[in-house]
């Protein structure tokens, strides 16, 4: 991930994603800087987001869990969902994908903001659920660029139809596990 964001430095409206991208970048008004927003301040998100669920971390450095928690939180609900939100209405693959990404940026948003809500609350419980779901939704960046390797080896799709069928599994298995997860710890 840290890869696929270098590439977008310095900003440049021609170069990897952009390049099919050009009828937005030129003709919809604040694109590329909600797009750039999105890419810059996502891999923040991806990393800080590792850190949280270090049993160490959470154990012997509270406060670290602390501040980089509401950093996550920050950056998520200041930058990275509301972007994502915004260029979510114009992905390609039609109006499906768009479905995809503007749910997918509501439901990142709501279970980042749920999990916050939740500590101040101090329902340490709900905390960890949202926030295993909002991390779910955040690994998404991940598992849609492994999904797409894997369709693409294997079945060979039209782009159109493989951005239709990624901006669904990229996050939706995702959060199927954290589910599952979720329900077998309340079974114990």
């Amino acid at each position: 991930m840290i890869k696929l964001t270098w590439q977008y430095i310095p900003l440049r409206n021609d170069i990897s994603f952009l390049q099919i991208k050009q009828s937005e970048v030129n003709e919809i008004p604040f694109y590329l800087y909600f797009f750039y927003i999105h890419v810059y301040s996502a891999i923040f998100v991806l990393l800080a987001g590792f850190t949280q669920f270090s049993n160490y971390i959470l154990e012997k450095k509270k406060s670290i869990h602390k501040n980089i928690g509401k950093f996550y939180v920050f950056i998520v609900l200041f930058l990275s969902a509301p972007s994502g939100l915004y260029i979510g209405v114009f992905a390609n693959g039609g109006f499906y994908s768009k479905v995809s990404f503007v749910t997918l940026s509501i439901l990142w948003f709501y279970f980042t903001f749920k999990g916050f809500t939740s500590i101040k609350n101090k329902n340490l419980k709900d905390h960890k659920a949202f926030m295993l779901r909002s991390f779910a939704l955040t690994f998404s960046a991940v598992t849609l660029r492994l999904w797409k390797v894997v369709f693409v080896y294997l079945f060979q799709p039209s782009p159109m139809d493989l951005y239709q069928i990624i901006a669904w599994i990229g996050w939706i298995p995702n959060l199927l596990i954290i589910e599952y997860y979720l329900y077998n710890q309340s079974k114990k």
